[in-house]
C-alpha cells in the first residue's frame, strides 16, 4: 500500500490529520532549535569535523543552506531569549517572523513582541516594525556562520502586552522610510557559466571603472566580466604569496627570524601537503577539508618548545585552530586570552 495515496480519506479525515501533522511539525522545529542551540553553544560541530555549525547542518544533516542559516539564526536568538521556543512550537510565530524581529528583540519586549506578533503575516509584522521604528538601521544578513546574534539590550516595552491581543503602536508623523535588505547573488547559467548580481558602493564602482581604463589595451571592450577576471588573478597572486608564500619563481631557503616566524619555503611545502585545506580529522576519519580562513598551526605548541618545521605545522581552518588550542591550553584560559 503506498503511504502517500490520500485518495481514500473522507474529507473530515484528512483535515484532522492535517492539522495533527502541522502541529507536530511546529513542536519538532522548536525542539530541533533547541538541539541546534546548544550544538553550537558547545562547538560540537568542531569535534564532528566542521568549521561552523552551517557546515555542519548543510553537509552532515544535508539541510538545504537556506534551511540551515534560517534555523541556525533563529535557534541563537532564541537560546538567549527562551520565551520564543514556545511560541515556535504551539505556531504563533514562525522562523521566518522570528528573524524578521531578531535585531529588535530584547528579554524586556520579546514577550509584548510575541503578543503584538502572533499569527501575523511577514508583510504585517513588517508594519509593525515599520510604526515601532520610522527609521531603523539597515539590518545586517546573516550567512549561518557568523559570530552570533548580539540581542539589542535597548530600552522597549509593552504597556499591558499581556491583555491585548493587538498592538497598536503611537503613530509617529512623517514618511516611513525602510531600508531595503540587498543580498549578493551567483547563480549558474550552464556547466561553466554564472551570472553575477552585485549592488556596488561609489567608491567600489570608481575602482571598477579606473581598472576598465587601465586594462583599455588588454580588454578594449571593457567587458566587467574580463576585468574581473584579470583583478582576481592579481589579488589571489598576492594573497598565495602572502599567506603561503607561493610565488613562481621561490628564492633560497632563509631563517626564520623568530620561533613562530613560518619561512617561506615552510609555509609552501606545508601547504602542499594539506592540499591548501584544513588537515582537522574527527575520530571517524571524516576531514574538515574547509579553504576558507586557513591558519598554519604548530601540533606541539611553541610556548611548549614545539619547533617551526614542516613535521610540526598544519593547516587548520581558523575555527579548528581555535579548537586545538583549547584542548592544549584548556577553554578557560583561551577566553581570557581572547578577551
Amino acid at each position: 500500500m503506498n503511504t502517500y495515496a490520500l485518495t481514500h480519506l473522507p474529507d473530515d479525515v484528512l483535515l484532522r490529520g492535517f492539522a495533527t501533522l502541522v502541529a507536530h511539525e511546529r513542536r519538532n522545529t522548536a525542539a530541533l532549535l533547541a538541539h541546534i542551540a546548544e550544538i553550537d553553544a558547545r562547538h560540537l560541530y568542531l569535534q564532528a569535523g566542521f568549521e561552523s555549525m552551517r557546515a555542519y547542518c548543510v553537509r552532515e544533516l544535508h539541510l538545504s543552506e537556506d534551511q540551515a542559516g534560517r534555523r541556525i539564526q533563529v535557534a541563537r536568538v532564541a537560546r538567549d531569549l527562551p520565551a520564543l521556543f514556545p511560541a515556535i512550537a504551539d505556531g504563533r510565530l514562525q522562523l521566518t517572523a522570528v528573524n524578521v524581529l531578531a535585531s529588535r528583540l530584547t528579554l524586556a519586549n520579546v514577550e509584548g513582541w510575541i503578543t503584538a506578533a502572533a499569527h501575523k503575516t511577514v508583510n504585517e509584522i513588517e508594519i509593525l516594525l515599520a510604526h515601532r521604528y520610522p527609521q531603523p538601521d539597515r539590518l545586517r544578513l546573516d550567512d549561518g556562520i557568523s559570530p552570533q546574534v548580539v540581542v539589542r539590550q535597548e530600552p522597549d516595552t509593552f504597556e499591558h502586552a499581556s491583555t491585548h491581543a493587538q498592538f497598536s503602536p503611537t503613530p509617529v508623523p512623517g514618511p516611513v522610510v525602510v531600508a531595503p535588505r540587498v543580498r549578493t547573488k551567483i547563480a549558474p547559467l550552464s556547466p561553466e557559466r554564472y551570472t553575477l548580481q552585485v549592488t556596488l558602493e561609489g567608491a567600489t564602482h570608481d575602482k571598477l571603472r579606473r581598472a576598465q581604463e587601465l586594462l583599455g589595451h588588454a580588454v578594449p571592450s571593457g567587458d566587467i566580466a574580463r576585468v574581473i577576471d584579470r583583478a582576481l588573478d592579481s589579488l589571489l597572486a598576492g594573497l598565495e604569496k602572502q599567506r603561503f608564500g607561493l610565488v613562481s619563481k621561490p628564492r633560497e631557503h632563509r631563517p626564520a627570524g623568530h620561533a613562530r616566524s613560518i619561512p617561506a619555503h615552510v609555509r609552501r611545502a606545508v601547504h602542499k601537503r594539506d592540499g591548501g585545506r584544513c588537515s582537522y580529522v574527527d575520530p571517524k576519519g571524516m576531514r574538515c577539508g574547509s579553504k576558507t580562513r586557513l591558519e598554519f598551526d604548530h601540533v606541539v605548541p611553541v610556548a611548549r618548545g614545539g619547533p617551526t618545521t614542516i613535521a610540526n605545522l598544519r593547516l587548520l581552518c581558523r575555527a579548528h585552530n581555535l579548537h586545538a588550542a583549547e584542548r592544549a591550553f584548556g577553554r578557560e584560559f583561551m577566553q581570557r586570552f581572547r578577551n
